[in-house]
């Protein structure tokens, strides 16, 4: 065994010693693209959402050097009928030729090495396993006369495969040099097919862009954006979540709340495995996302100086669901259009959740809303700190009863987020709501339409057990008195909602002109 040809069992070995959640129906996606001009898959996930045990599970099955077969026995892929076959057919069969690109980094004294370290130690590899191979030239060459010599072809599987992409974002010359290495490998249709029964890519990032193509285009990309029938496997589903949670007797609503929120393809909710897995060992709620280098980014993206790109921040921390076009990313960290451009890195960095159907991009849960939040509070864009000011001063004017310094502040919002065309569309002014009280999460959880005695609670902020503050009812209402929308939260009882609740309720009457200035008022009473 070595480190790069055909490296063994041993990391999956130590997956499979802990809490093991079976994917091994990533194996049979695989197996079926062996020897097809389908060979080549790249996946893209965020960190921590498990690429790196996927890349392990798969050096285990296809290395012929090692026996996995204890490994899988009980698994799905061994025991679906469906799967069996094919499963007896590719396990240990291949010689497997595996690059963490990461690992590679770290060895390398200078980026501009990447390539040239990993075909000199590659082909080191390749010649002790091979004493009589023929070094080529070309490297690609070289692969092909091992794989006539081994009588087999090769499974590649590259780790991190953006790595230097990223760690190399302002050097150009270096991302060009590894994108042609990997050309070199891959572009050549018929040259690759002699080398490759199958390559695997895996990296937080979809492949490079060369204009508007990708610059390996033969890959077949599944991304958090475009999963395919890769969905299932970019993190833990909400049924696997639900038995975790069983078997260790944890509060699943609350790993919902803290670890949900991405749903990519129609796979339904999918959790983030890294961050499950260490709620379950320590049995304590909190973001385990401050301990990725990627948080450290965060703050830079949103302090962007694009168009509408401080605006859109603050409703996404209200809940507010951002439209957003993912088509023109470039797939890197530095080439930005504009507003767009930033919120799919978010994506695919996972600090965004995308709806495929409606197109927008959404805060997934607790976790990802404090490390915005954290972040939001070290930018120091004047646009982002007067947003931040007005939503903490707008909380605290509304319990304390300051129906006056309520009133102007909606009104400041309405005006200047709404559009003149939209001003009186009923989920505009929910928006307003929501965008106005947009750092509410620090304190309260957010309900919207709340089945609520006769009728439903246009919006409901309950406070966290750790708030001191009473809970909010809110309507709003045009063309009306503001007691009118007092009158409406008493007549229809919506406070029912919060039955067992026990503390001080406030409500949150707030009306509008619909012509003649467009004034605002407030009352404010208990509930």
């Amino acid at each position: 065994m070595g480190n790069y040809l055909n490296p063994g069992n041993s990391g999956f070995t130590g997956i499979r010693n802990d809490i093991y959640i079976d994917k091994s129906g990533l194996l049979g996606l695989i197996n079926q693209t062996l020897e097809t001009p389908r060979r080549l898959t790249c996946i893209s996930r965020p960190r921590r959402f498990g690429k790196s045990f996927a890349a392990q599970m798969l050096c285990a099955y296809y290395d012929k050097s090692c026996d996995s077969s204890p490994l899988f026995c009980d698994l799905a892929i061994a025991t679906d009928p469906a799967c069996s076959d094919s499963y007896r057919k590719h396990l240990n069969r291949y010689n497997v030729i595996y690059l963490d690109m990461t690992a590679v980094i770290g060895a390398v004294r200078s980026k501009a090495d990447i390539v040239p370290f990993v075909i000199r130690n590659v082909t080191a590899e390749l010649e002790e396993a091979f004493p009589q191979l023929k070094v080529a030239e070309a490297f690609h060459d070289t692969l092909a006369n091992a794989a006539v010599l081994a009588g087999t072809k090769f499974i590649m599987i590259i780790d991190e495969w953006d790595a230097p992409i990223r760690e190399a974002k302002n050097e150009p010359a270096v991302q060009q040099a590894y994108l042609e290495f990997l050309r070199s490998l891959f572009k050549n249709s018929g040259l690759t097919a002699k080398i490759f029964a199958a390559a695997y890519m895996t990296g937080i990032l979809p492949i490079k862009k060369d204009g508007s193509q990708s610059a390996i285009s033969d890959f077949q990309e599944y991304s958090v954006i475009h999963p395919g029938e890769f969905a299932p496997y970019t993190g833990f589903t909400e049924e696997e979540v639900r038995q975790l949670c069983a078997s260790r007797d944890v509060d699943f609503s609350l790993m919902k709340q803290w670890y949900d929120g991405y749903t990519p393809g129609n796979t339904g909710s999918v959790y983030n495995p890294n961050s499950v897995m260490k709620a379950l060992h320590s049995r304590e709620f909190r973001s385990y996302w401050t301990e990725t280098s990627a948080a450290r980014n965060l703050m830079g993206y949103i302090s962007l100086d694009y168009d509408g790109l401080s605006k859109t921040i603050a409703g996404l921390l209200g809940g507010i669901d951002a439209p957003i076009d993912t088509s023109g990313f470039a797939n890197d960290l530095t080439t930005f259009r504009g507003r767009d451009d930033v919120l799919t890195l978010l994506i695919h960095l996972g600090y965004l959740a995308f709806d495929l159907k409606s197109k927008t991009a959404r805060i997934p849960n607790e976790e990802i809303r404090l490390e915005f939040a954290r972040s939001i509070h070290e930018v120091r864009q004047d646009e982002t700190m007067r947003r931040v000011r007005e939503s903490t001063q707008l909380i605290c004017d509304t319990v304390h009863r300051n129906a006056d310094a309520v009133a102007a502040q909606i009104e400041k919002i309405h005006a200047e987020e709404t559009a003149l065309l939209f001003y009186n569309n009923e989920q505009a002014l929910r928006s307003v709501i929501k965008l106005a009280y947009f750092s509410y999460k620090d304190f309260y959880l957010k309900f919207e339409e709340l089945p609520s005695g006769k009728g439903y609670a246009d919006l409901i902020y309950l406070p966290k057990k750790s708030s001191p503050l009473p809970a909010l009812v809110i309507e709003l209402k045009w063309n009306q008195d503001v007691e009118g929308a007092i009158a409406q939260i008493r007549k229809k009882n919506y406070p029912a909602a919060l039955d067992g609740y026990g503390g001080e309720i406030l409500l949150v009457g707030i009306s509008y002109e619909k012509d003649g200035g467009r004034r605002h008022r407030c009352v404010i009473e208990e509930g």
